[in-house]
């Protein structure tokens, strides 16, 4: 897929600059800041897979015995620099509900959502009683599980442990300018918007997030985020 935008550097500083040739101003990180990041991301995404590789087979082998259909989800999401990647998932919906009438709700609510004339229910911007999802599914969304093979994609270079969620391509079609910026960075695991209300906060909230974290990123802002993490996954502030 050809990219729907860049990030350039010119005289100290770092504009994305989309397809479109509409630019939005960043902030620039020193070089060893950005490969210490990457370093860290490695290593950890590997350590972090041996850990959870006993739950991680467990959890597949009871989405596997739940319902017929495939245990990983690959979905085409939008990441640095505008370009495709295809991220793991542990199925949660029903084989076959990414296609079809079911994918253009999704995708009339997240035109609603990015206009900003979305309704929230009980308190979340999100589909709820979503059909698509299986019982199994709804419990591993609460928690989290179903992301974990999202490890491999930052193995892979193809996402970060913390950064803005990656976006769908019917999503991006949409952006402003200034929501461009986002993808200056690679998606990640985790990052601001997760731990801080997920669905309960508004598109613009989530933008104003993440181009606050991708101006002050730091390795040390990047622990603190992952630190706090597992209780925001306990918690369950606007999972999905």
């Amino acid at each position: 897929m050809e990219s729907i935008g860049e990030a350039r550097e010119s005289r100290g500083a770092l504009s994305w600059v989309a397809r479109d040739g509409r630019t939005s101003s960043l902030a620039r990180h020193p070089f060893r800041w950005v490969l210490a990041k990457q370093i860290f991301d490695l290593t950890c995404s590997l350590v972090l897979l041996l850990l959870v590789a006993p739950l991680l087979a467990a959890v597949a082998l009871a989405v596997r015995l739940s319902s017929p259909g495939p245990i990983l989800f690959v979905q085409s999401r939008i990441g640095k620099d505008g370009k495709a990647f295809s991220m793991y998932k542990l199925r949660t919906m029903y084989a076959g509900s990414d296609m079809g009438s079911d994918v253009e709700i999704h995708r009339a609510y997240v035109r609603a959502l990015i206009n900003g004339v979305a309704e929230p229910s009980d308190g979340a911007f999100k589909l709820t009683d979503d059909p698509r999802v299986t019982p199994l599914g709804r419990v591993l969304r609460r928690f989290s599980l179903d992301e974990l093979p999202q490890l491999f994609n930052v193995l892979k270079a193809e996402m970060s442990l913390v950064g803005p969620r990656p976006p769908l391509l019917y999503e991006v079609e949409l952006y402003s300018a200034r929501e461009h910026a986002r993808l200056a960075v690679s998606p990640g695991l985790t990052g601001l918007w997760q731990i801080s209300g997920r669905s309960e906060l508004t598109f613009q909230q989530m933008v104003d997030l993440d181009l606050d974290y991708i101006q002050r990123w730091s390795v040390w802002l990047d622990l603190k985020i992952l630190f706090v993490t597992p209780l925001a996954v306990i918690k369950g502030r606007g999972a999905c």
